[in-house]
């Protein structure tokens, strides 16, 4: 008897002259064949245990293994422990690069007084910090150098990048993220540290065998390291819900709604563990936003300023996209000129080295960066273009007020910020080209500030006495010049929740909206995002969207030899 009429008789099969039928449902043998399944496991459970047993440390540790993961999930704990690691990492690197860039305005100030040897140590301090970080990510994992998050985005699509997410790239991130920003170079650390968590978060798997089942599944995998990209962000800003969002709209083009709440459980973990890390160690007495504003909520704008607002966005979406051609550019002729010139070939310390020499030299608080407010840090700057008073006013002013001041009076307020645009504009452009990790957002946003500031003092000269009334608040036009002038680079939205949660106010949640919305819009059509020139710049294994109309030109990648090869569907 053949085995399907022996399945048959047991399934009570009749031929009949068509199809042929069940006389009896298949439901009891499914049953049976349940209840033999359960038996079984049963039994394994139970020799599992005798097992387990025989050793008493090993057995406590296995039923406390069991209990956590059986009553909290491997998601949960997983999202849990990522948040806690990133936030410890993120207040560490910030406390280092905070005692670096310190140290540079100390020797500047104290160890002597000639203005030439106050100049070498301004220039030397950087340079040393960049050479050291340059030998040591070329040394260790040449896959540290740069953002990261357009690697990440091809990641998150299905490409697999040799050794990207290895421990050595690891270690060479995070040491040499720390001399580049340490150098006071204009350089960004939301990028980078988006990579970390994507690392730390594939690393995980290696060290706690509880999430070795986890990363099995390679969807289940890409959705965790998306979590993990939202805690990079959301620990650099203490911004839980643009880190979610900002990670979405940079890494994923399809994203799972199901995702949704394990990026907001890890992100908020993150954020919170890593405010709470200030109230520890004495730097703020509670949690609060990471740059406090003061700007009134009665009245915060008249609608006539949304006028300005508007200006803010055209303005900031031509300067993000003249931004991303602009660095496209220098990348191509230093590209062009390493290979044609033996002098840029010989040593790849060479171009970091004059590239660093120029912006310390433009920067130098004694010399050209007095107009441009050269000794203040990026997030001194910040803190000082939210300041919640006019600077063009100059009256009634307090000691702090005027401290603050003093940094952009020379010659005046509107040149000075003139100044800094177009130096900040420039070097920013030139500095994230070096071969080291660096990110983007943040100095866009330092740009974007200034320039919202600038737009908010005039707007007070104007009007002295307000529009209907109400008097200017340049410090919210700063913030609707940060959002939208990193949103038109990013093309991102989310930049507008990211300003809001680093303010802690929503009173220019209007202007803000209007602002990147528009800026967004123009930048989009005239150039790809930041992250997506680099994809173009790297050649990276990366399939485009297709566009929408009659007729689409899709770009197919080469995987295996990298190049592009136009094909018209």
């Amino acid at each position: 008897m053949s085995l399907e009429e022996v399945q048959a008789e047991s399934y009570d099969y009749e031929q009949t002259l068509m199809y042929g039928k069940f006389t009896s449902e298949l439901r009891d043998f499914a049953r049976n064949e349940s209840f033999k399944m359960r038996r079984e496991r049963a039994e394994r459970r139970l020799e599992e245990q005798d097992s387990e047993t025989a050793s008493g440390a090993y057995s406590a540790w296995a039923r406390i293994k069991r209990f956590v993961v059986t009553r909290i999930g491997e998601d949960w704990l997983f999202l849990l422990i990522i948040g806690l690691v990133m936030a410890i990492l993120s207040f560490t690197m910030d406390y280092l690069i905070e005692r670096c860039q310190q140290a540079h305005v100390w020797l500047f100030k104290n160890l002597t007084d000639i203005v030439i040897l106050q100049y070498l140590i301004w220039i030397i301090y950087p340079m040393v910090l960049i050479s050291f970080a340059v030998g040591f990510t070329n040394l260790v994992s040449v896959n540290a150098i740069g953002s990261g998050i357009p690697e990440m985005k091809t990641v998150l699509r299905g490409i697999q990048l040799s050794q990207y997410l290895s421990l050595r790239t690891l270690i060479a991130k995070l040491i040499g993220l720390i001399a580049s920003l340490g150098s006071g170079i204009p350089l960004g650390k939301e990028g980078p540290f988006v990579h970390i968590a994507s690392i730390v978060g594939a690393q995980m798997t290696k060290f706690l065998t509880h999430f070795n089942t986890i990363f099995n599944n390679e969807a289940h995998n890409n959705e965790l390291l998306a979590s993990a990209a939202a805690v990079g962000v959301a620990c650099n800003f203490a911004a839980p819900i643009g880190g979610v969002l900002f990670s979405i709209e940079v890494t994923a083009t399809y994203f799972a709604v199901r995702n949704y709440w394990r990026g907001f459980f890890a992100a908020v973990c993150g954020a919170f563990l890593f405010r709470l890390a200030s109230v520890f160690v004495k730097d703020e007495e509670t949690i609060t936003a990471l740059f406090i504003t003061g700007f009134r909520t009665d009245f915060p704008f008249d609608p006539l300023e949304i006028l300005a607002f508007v200006v803010i966005g055209i303005v900031s979406g031509f300067g993000g996209a003249l931004f991303v051609y602009f660095h496209h550019r220098v990348v191509e002729l230093r590209r062009k000129y390493r290979n044609k010139t033996q002098f840029l070939e010989k040593s790849r310390f060479i171009y970091p080295l004059i590239v660093v020499f120029l912006i310390s030299t433009l920067e130098f608080p004694m010399g050209f960066g007095k107009f441009t407010a050269g000794e203040l840090t990026q997030k001194q700057t910040i803190d000082q273009l939210f300041s919640n008073f006019t600077w063009s006013s100059g009256k009634g002013l307090d000691q702090v007020q005027n401290n603050v001041i003093a940094f952009w009076d020379k010659p005046n307020v509107y040149v000075s910020l003139v100044l800094f645009i177009v130096v900040k504009f420039v070097s920013t452009a030139v500095a994230v080209s070096l071969p080291v990790p660096a990110g983007v957002f943040f100095p866009v946003f330092v740009i974007g500030a200034a320039f919202g500031r600038l737009v908010g003092e005039t707007m007070a000269t104007w009007f002295p006495t307000g529009i209907n009334g109400a008097t200017i608040i340049p410090g919210g036009y700063a913030v609707v010049g940060a959002a939208a002038m990193s949103g038109s680079v990013t093309h991102t939205v989310s930049t507008s929740v990211i300003v809001f949660e680093l303010t802690g106010q929503i009173t220019h949640i209007l202007p803000v909206m209007i602002a990147v919305l528009i800026s967004n819009a123009i930048a989009q059509y005239l150039q790809p995002s930041f992250y997506d020139s680099i994809i173009q710049i790297k050649k990276l294994p990366f399939l485009p969207d297709l566009r929408r109309g009659r007729f689409a030109l899709m770009c197919f990648l080469d995987i295996d030899k990298l190049h592009a090869s136009n094909y018209c569907l």
